[in-house]
């Protein structure tokens, strides 16, 4: 990775930026699709076992689900994805392609392929992993995916930039993903000439991208400022210092089961070690939000807590058909009560799991076939009463339920 200057955010040009990379692409472009590599990995293995950042086996963290980084990068000469013809765009991929999977860290990769050759239901298992992006699964051919074998590292080629190089894990670890992504940020930097201007840094094809290039954001489970109508304030207080608060998938999409990503709007004027750190200082805020929320409830909503987390047991328990966003915000209560000691610790992976294994294309995989809306959630509901037939009704001697509405202990 190229060590910034910090540049101020006002020479950012959207007209500079764009012609950097139009230029004509001169050289022989590749048109037998067989160069490519196709030695992939079904993508029902991927559904065997659940990604690192799911199963929480380093750095898990009860109220920061994952932490999620990502480099854009593009190649110098070429133009972006989306003013590129497919010609070009499979130019691109036969050269990042190869350098990508000579990284030693994806020298294992599970998955190295071009999007042409994942069926729409696949690319929505990616989607629904957090492994590609939803623009991503629009491409076919000219674009291609490497995931490494722990899927803790996913590189997309040709999505809205040449590069994307994401890495995703469980917990709050910005700063251990900012050095492994650094790292291989670095090492493709050598074998591929990537587009940057000693002014204002690297070029992407949008300009709300351009400087670092980085992403950074941490998806946070925050049930109580919701059930306490505190999540507009603190959304409204992260937006005005210049972050940004996203749903279940980012960008324009709903936080469902109580999930919220928080990342960074600039790119420009500051370096990457200075975003990564006023974003983790503001998460740990919000963490200590969500805590005293929680607090709170236990002290003077109690009865709240057993109802909200009785009540989501009981329907997932006896439920014979059940929507995804249902799902979702039901095993967001019981996530909560396993936080708060009202269910058993050793459930909580099988809970976490369940926010992905309930998603339509997961469900969907096994038919290798489009099922209706009914069909979804007939199934999601039969896999709800078998994975948690195991787990114990909630445990409310753990709450102070014998107080009246006021705080007051009930006269016995």
């Amino acid at each position: 990775m190229t060590q910034l200057r910090v540049i101020p955010t006002q020479f950012c040009s959207l007209t500079r930026v764009k012609n950097s990379l139009n230029l004509p692409c001169n050289s022989t472009c590749i048109k037998d699709a067989s160069t490519y590599s196709f030695d992939v990995v079904k993508i029902q293995n991927l559904l065997k076992t659940s990604s690192e950042w799911i199963r929480g086996e380093n750095g898990g963290n009860r109220i920061v689900f994952s932490s999620r980084l990502r480099l854009a990068r593009n190649i110098n000469h070429h133009p972006f994805p989306g003013w590129a013809k497919k010609a070009e765009r499979e130019k691109v991929l036969a050269q990042i392609q190869p350098a990508v999977e000579g990284l030693p860290e994806m020298r294992d990769a599970i998955i190295s392929d071009s999007m042409e050759h994942f069926t729409p239901l696949e690319k929505q298992v990616l989607v629904e992993q957090h492994l590609i992006s939803r623009e991503h699964a629009a491409k076919n051919a000219g674009s291609g995916l490497v995931l490494s074998k722990n899927r803790t590292l996913s590189i997309m080629i040709n999505e809205e930039d040449h590069l994307r190089i994401q890495s995703l894990r469980s917990g709050l670890q910005l700063k251990a993903l900012l050095k492994a992504v650094d790292k291989l940020d670095t090492e493709l930097e050598e074998k591929l000439d990537f587009a940057f201007s000693p002014q204002i840094g690297y070029l992407t094809a949008c300009p709300t991208n351009v400087g670092t290039g980085m992403r950074a954001s941490a998806m946070m489970h925050l049930p109580a400022l919701v059930l306490d109508d505190q999540i507009t304030q603190i959304i409204k207080a992260v937006n005005k210092i210049g972050l940004a608060v996203r749903g279940l998938y980012g960008e324009g999409t709903e936080a469902l089961g109580n999930l919220f990503q928080i990342s960074n709007q600039m790119t420009l004027g500051e370096s990457e070690t200075q975003i990564v750190d006023k974003l983790t200082k503001v998460i740990a805020q919000v963490m200590e939000h969500e805590e005293n929320a929680r607090q709170k409830m236990l002290e003077d909503k109690s009865r709240m807590i057993a109802d909200q987390v009785g009540r989501a047991y009981g329907i997932m328990m006896h439920s014979y058909s059940i929507s995804s966003k249902e799902v979702l915000n039901l095993l967001s209560m019981l996530r909560l009560g396993v936080d708060l000691g009202v269910m058993p610790e050793e459930y909580r992976a099988t809970i976490d799991e369940l926010f992905i294994r309930t998603q339509p294309a997961h469900l969907q995989k096994d038919f290798e076939r489009k099922l209706t809306t009914e069909e979804r959630d007939g199934l999601r509901a039969d896999l709800m009463r078998e994975k948690l037939k195991a787990v114990p009704e909630p445990n409310t001697k753990a709450l102070s339920l014998g107080k009246t509405p006021n705080g007051e202990k009930k006269k016995t």
